[in-house]
């Protein structure tokens, strides 16, 4: 069973939702409860006098915790659900691209991978806003999870300046659960 659509051209290139803005600026404290989370024990992350050393005004952020910033949190998650559940759609291009997925029965989704290009460090005060763009919908794709399709995500998280500090490009694999034979 391949779907019912195959082309998904008008999602591509759109903005995917408004962008995302962070609730709080980086932190010292979130740092620290991250690098702790992932045992990274590098110094410029939790030790000002590290961090000096290397030429750094101070300590930073690690780089692969961009998307932390901008998380909406457990709420808004919830509330998405319970908008899908429903068959709501968001005014979004992200929103009417899962509802068309849904529809044809991908509900099912795994993040596949992620590129990241660090163009700047991410410093404490610093309040990140991140920009989504849908780059790319595949066609339906045959995966040992199932029929699906890969969603390419391109996000641009910027400073309080508009600087960029880092381009992902991240994708997903929204498909419909193979069968399993008993």
């Amino acid at each position: 069973m391949t779907g019912l659509r195959t082309d998904f051209a008008e999602f591509t290139g759109q903005r995917a939702e408004p962008p995302r803005v962070a609730r709080y600026a980086v932190n010292e404290a979130m740092i620290r409860n991250w690098v702790e989370a992932v045992d990274d024990r590098n110094p410029v992350y939790v030790d000002d006098a590290a961090a000096k050393a290397t030429g750094r005004p101070g300590v930073i952020a690690p780089p692969a915790m961009c998307s932390t910033w901008i998380m909406a949190g457990y709420r808004r998650y919830r509330e998405i659900q319970e908008l899908r559940r429903e068959g709501a759609v968001e005014d979004f291009a992200y929103s009417r691209l899962m509802s068309v997925l849904d529809a044809a029965g991908y509900t099912s989704v795994v993040a596949t991978d992620v590129e990241q290009e660090y163009v700047r460090e991410i410093t404490p005060g610093t309040h990140v806003t991140c920009h989504f763009t849908i780059e790319a919908v595949s066609g339906c794709k045959q995966t040992a999870l199932g029929y699906g399709h890969f969603v390419t995500l391109r996000k641009h998280y910027l400073d309080e300046a508009g600087e960029l500090l880092v381009d992902e490009r991240f994708r997903i694999l929204r498909f419909r659960p193979a069968e399993r034979s008993a």
